[in-house]
């Protein structure tokens, strides 16, 4: 396993706080297509998504006809599983509609963990939950507004990933780094 490329994505990005629509855009579709499968393999891919998502912009991949999906099951550089790809492109048309309503993405997504992020207090891995009561209310209503691939499992990944919670266990040198940008 290529520890280094795990190592840097936890160092470097895991944990912060995001509140830029695209890179939420990016973590909702590569969240959703790791279901199953290891992150490792989802951040081996990453640029691959990159590059058939055009840098994960959620208007144009929501316009995407099945010719676009089509090209993309057949594009060997990220998961080809069709559930999921239409579960993206799906995913994008609803993104843009939240967007439409509150004015952006994070905007809304945001308003799970009450406007900023929640500084937990976990001694061990083993201590972290998979799913929280945040995550099953922000499944719930993704959900309820068409998204696909959001169920709490899904969804708490995502808040852990762009900063909505702050999972870094005390021990671990970017936990207080992390609860200072809070």
């Amino acid at each position: 396993m290529d520890m280094p490329l795990l190592q840097e994505y936890h160092d470097m990005e895991w944990g912060i706080p995001l509140h830029d629509d695209r890179l939420l855009f990016e973590f909702l579709v590569l969240e959703g297509a790791q279901a199953g499968l290891s992150w490792y393999t989802i951040l081996k891919k990453r640029e691959n998504y990159r590059r058939a998502f055009e840098g994960f912009d959620p208007k144009r991949v929501a316009n995407y006809d099945q010719r676009a999906v089509r090209s993309l099951l057949a594009d060997p550089g990220i998961v080809r599983n069709r559930l999921k790809v239409n579960a993206a492109v799906q995913n994008a048309k609803a993104f843009v509609n939240v967007q439409e309503e509150f004015g952006s993405f994070d905007e809304y997504v945001w308003r799970f963990v009450g406007g900023k992020p929640k500084v937990n207090r976990w001694r061990a891995l083993k201590d972290i939950p998979a799913v929280t009561p945040e995550a099953q209310a922000m499944s719930k209503d993704l959900m309820a507004r068409g998204f696909r691939f959001v169920g709490p499992t899904i969804c708490y990944a995502h808040m852990q990933a762009t900063g909505m919670v702050n999972d870094h266990v005390t021990g671990c040198f970017r936990y207080k780094e992390i609860a200072a940008l809070s």
